[in-house]
Formats: structure tokens, C-alpha cells, sequence
């Protein structure tokens, strides 16, 4: 891939460092290599129902994650295997949830859509279609009554951006002066409609103008843009001020999930992105033309995350099936 100069120069206005470079190469190649084998388990019929990848979004989780404190919680809809790992679930627990198996983080039971780890205050993971951003609301109020400086990063789509809860949502967090961040991960297509076709809006954060929230369009493919936005964000809400959209645009190159064959859009618009935006190459051009690692320290970084990710698939294999009374436990707290 050809280095472009904008983004050299993003590394040089950001003064990041070559460990934080380092580190969100890391956690954005960690993503995208664990997505890749969950593709590979779902098409070995290892993975039943539903599976929605997060390749090409990974600078979204990553670069917001940057921002994150110890208490800060995160809340999602059903793209969210990348939100586990930016928050340091393990992917040994995640891979055996998808696949159903007793050592997943919901042993077996949950799946893609419904794994929780209050350890790292991740709050799933939602199936329901803009159901999560009431719930998120929920957990900065909480933060509020408790009297701490904690925020609620609360997940969802360009499509649930048109869902009467979002605005619902909207009103009474401003109203409450919630510590909640509404991230509208916008990757362009909600399942297979374009946002072309779905919004006449030139920009889906500036619908909370009319309930007063502040707010910006953040170029998701870029890590560094993401981190930034995201100092801001936590900082107005940590500071009392309310609630704080984030319409972060980005791009998914796989179907909206993996029985979709996505003949909405083109192969040449896909690749093009893959091309010429691509997060993780993005950050991979500043560590080689900063000379902060060589060809040969990326090539062994990956060699390491793809051991992780293959001990992960081979525990999930290896983890037996939840025996029959496990449909009994958590039914009722």
C-alpha cells in the first residue's frame, strides 16, 4: 500500500508516541486476526446463528478505548466482538461463547449477541436494534447517583440512529445531564440500505442539536482522529456537563453478517477502501515511516497475535458443551 502523507502528518500533529502506536497496531491487528478465525469457525459450522464481523471498524473501539478509565463502562449492539477485546476481555472466552461452549464468557448460553463481563464493565452485546441506548442512559445514571466521574460509552449504528428510543433517549439525558457518550458507529449501510437511502440528514450527531447535546463527525478510519474526539467527549462528560455525540464514520468490508452477501454495494467500492483508508495499514505507515519498528518487529507482532488467536479457537473446541441444568442457572438474579 502506497503511505499517504495525510497520515504521516496525522502522527506528527498528534505526537503519539511509538508505545501507543505500538499498542493500538496491537489491539487493532488482535481484532481484525480474531474476526478472521471466527469467519473461518462459522463457515466449519463451529459457530451457529448469527455472526457479525467488525473488519474495517477497529479503530473506532480502539481509538475510544484510549480514552477509557477503570469504572468507565461500555454498551453495545451485536457487532461487538471487537468491544470485548478493546477492553481486555480474553479471547479464549469470547471464541468459546460464539461457539456455545461452557468456558464462554456467558458459558455457552449468550452467544455473539448476549456476553457480558461486569469484571471489565462491558454490558453486551444487543440484539434488538437500538434497545442498548435506553440501557447505556441507564448505566450513566447510575454513575451520577453514585456521585463518580464515570462514563457510559453507549454503542449503535447508523440504522438505530432512526430509532424513536435513540430521541427518546436523547431528551431525558440531556434533561438528567447523563455522563453518557452516544457513539454512532456510522459504517455507511444499516444491514443492506445505504444511509443514501435511509436519511436525508447530512449528518446523523447533529439530530441532538435539538435537544442540546454536543456533538461531531469523527473520521473513524483513523485512529488517532478517534482518540482525539474521544478526549473531548469524556472530558465534557466527566466535567458534569451532560451527554456528548461522537458519529464516528467508518466502514465495514465484510456482509452486514456472515449470511449476507452484500450485493448492495461493489466489490471496486470495498477494495477501495481496503486501499486507501484501511485503519490498522494507517497506523502500520506511521511506525515504518517514523522508523519506530521495521518490516520484521510488524511481521512478528502478527506472528504472536495469530498464536493468541489460534489458542483461543483450540480452547474453544476443546471446552465441552454447557451440560442441560446450565438452562436453569441466571434465569432470575
Amino acid at each position: 500500500m502506497t503511505t499517504t502523507p495525510k497520515r504521516t502528518s496525522r502522527a506528527k500533529q498528534s505526537n503519539a508516541s511509538k508505545d501507543e502506536l505500538l499498542h493500538y497496531y496491537r489491539e487493532m491487528l488482535m481484532i481484525r486476526r480474531f474476526e478472521e478465525k471466527a469467519g473461518q469457525l462459522y463457515g466449519m459450522g463451529l459457530i451457529g446463528g448469527f455472526c457479525h464481523l467488525y473488519i474495517g471498524q477497529e479503530a473506532v473501539v480502539v481509538g475510544l478505548e484510549a480514552t477509557a478509565k477503570d469504572g468507565d463502562q461500555r454498551i453495545t449492539t451485536y457487532r461487538d466482538h471487537g468491544h470485548m477485546l478493546a477492553c481486555g476481555m480474553d479471547p479464549k472466552g469470547v471464541m468459546a461463547e460464539l461457539t456455545g461452549r461452557e468456558g464462554g464468557y456467558s458459558r455457552g448460553k449468550g452467544g455473539s449477541m448476549h456476553m457480558f463481563s461486569k469484571e471489565k464493565e462491558f454490558y453486551g452485546g444487543h440484539g434488538i436494534v437500538g434497545a442498548n441506548v435506553p440501557l447505556g442512559a441507564g448505566l450513566a445514571f447510575a454513575n451520577k447517583y453514585r456521585g463518580n466521574d464515570n462514563v457510559c460509552f453507549t454503542y449503535f449504528g447508523d440504522g438505530a440512529a432512526n430509532q424513536g428510543q435513540v430521541y427518546e433517549t436523547y431528551n431525558m439525558a440531556e434533561l438528567w445531564m447523563l455522563p453518557v457518550i452516544f457513539v454512532i458507529e456510522n459504517n455507511q449501510y444499516a444491514m443492506g440500505t445505504s444511509t443514501k437511502r435511509s436519511t436525508k440528514s447530512p449528518s446523523l450527531f447533529a439530530r441532538g442539536e435539538a435537544y442540546g447535546i454536543p456533538g461531531e463527525q469523527v473520521d473513524g478510519m483513523d485512529v488517532l482522529a478517534v482518540k482525539a474526539a474521544g478526549e473531548k467527549a469524556v472530558a465534557h462528560c466527566r466535567a458534569g456537563n451532560g451527554p456528548y455525540i461522537l458519529e464516528v464514520m467508518t466502514y465495514r468490508y465484510r456482509g452486514h453478517s456472515m449470511s449476507d452477501p452484500a450485493k448492495y454495494r461493489t466489490r471496486e467500492e470495498v477494495q477501495k477502501m481496503r486501499d486507501e483508508r484501511d485503519p490498522i495499514n494507517g497506523v502500520r505507515d506511521m511506525l515504518l515511516t517514523g522508523k519506530h519498528a521495521s518490516e520484521d518487529d510488524l511481521k512478528a507482532i502478527d506472528k504472536d497475535i495469530k498464536a493468541i488467536i489460534n489458542d483461543a479457537a483450540q480452547f474453544a473446541q476443546d471446552s465441552p458443551e454447557p451440560a442441560l441444568e446450565e438452562l436453569y442457572t441466571d434465569v432470575y438474579a
